[in-house]
């Protein structure tokens, strides 16, 4: 478990590199006292391992940028990918906060480019923004933010590159606006912006930190949201804050999405390993809203997902 006594640690992201573990992950001082302050004062931390359960962490690698950076205030969820030419690329979210006492804050998707995982150097040229034809801008409703973060990028089938985002629809019931957004890429420089992946009304404010997984055969969206975000409907059917996942079979079928692993755990990420899948999130105190550090990973297979749903008794 990575929970270090003088800061909070919460969303991340893994890669593998030969038999080493690399975990990015947000984290702010614990001196701050208010754990909702860390959002605003969030940097990127460094840590390996060889077994995902005892970690060595090595420092700060990404900060914010100057006042009119795109992430002047902080440094939000991201992925990492090789690309074709050896390099790695971090896609991360910047946030830009427009005033310290008011919640109105613009997320953009960014990158820093790495040779080894180590040393990490931003990419000024590449910034991936919603697109007001098919998403929620600030200032086009009453909602507090522009929602454009947590990227998630893959190579699919097609050979391009695709990056899932945490977005909002720019039409619906304010409160149901919650999208899968996408954008895709020949060369992870240029990215072309698309519709969502998912209609808004599904339930959902927000759909965070989504991952896209493949256990067996079954191709599924990972992804959490917190009751407060969650529609009234879904609350009374059993869902609650937490790690969530949905069939993508032709599309990604958020009518059939469920709570998937603990109640206290958030921000899941599935790892695969040599012996097998394995799912691990940050720990969520009994006020849901502190962080206890992210978990060792858990086994991922049928019996983790709870009953009640036609596909997920013989899902895998």
């Amino acid at each position: 478990m990575l929970n270090p006594a003088d800061r909070w640690v919460w969303d991340f992201w893994h890669v593998q590199d030969g038999s080493t573990h690399h975990l990015f992950y947000l984290q702010a001082p614990r001196s701050l006292g208010d754990p909702h302050l860390r959002h605003r004062n969030a940097t990127i931390g460094h840590a390996t391992s060889k077994d995902l359960v005892n970690w060595t962490e090595l420092g700060t690698v990404l900060r914010p940028g100057g006042p009119d950076a795109p992430d002047a205030t902080a440094t939000w969820t991201g992925c990492v990918v090789r690309a074709d030419d050896g390099q790695w690329r971090m896609f991360y979210t910047g946030a830009r906060f427009l005033s310290p006492g008011a919640d109105g804050n613009v997320e953009v998707i960014l990158v820093a480019v790495s040779d080894d995982l180590h040393h990490w150097r931003k990419d000024s040229s590449v910034v991936v923004r919603a697109d007001e034809r098919w998403y929620e801008t600030l200032g086009s409703s009453s909602w507090p933010e522009e929602a454009w973060r947590d990227p998630w990028v893959y190579r699919g089938d097609d050979g391009q590159w695709h990056m899932l985002v945490t977005a909002r629809a720019r039409h619906g019931d304010i409160d149901g606006r919650g999208v899968i957004g996408h954008a895709t890429s020949d060369d992870l420089h240029t990215w072309n912006v698309h519709p969502p992946l998912t209609a808004p009304g599904q339930g959902f404010a927000h759909l965070e930190v989504v991952q896209r997984v493949t256990v067996g055969e079954r191709s599924m969206v990972l992804f959490s949201a917190h009751s407060a975000v969650i529609s009234p409907d879904r609350i009374t059917a059993g869902g609650r804050t937490g790690v969530w996942i949905a069939p993508w079979k032709n599309t990604i079928d958020l009518s059939e999405a469920q709570n998937v692993g603990a109640s206290d755990l958030y921000s899941g990420r599935i790892v695969s390993t040599s012996d097998g899948p394995r799912l691990l999130g940050f720990l969520l105190d009994t006020d849901g809203a502190t962080p206890l550090g992210i978990s060792d990973p858990e086994g991922f297979d049928r019996a983790t997902i709870a009953s009640g749903s036609e596909w997920t008794p013989t899902s895998f």
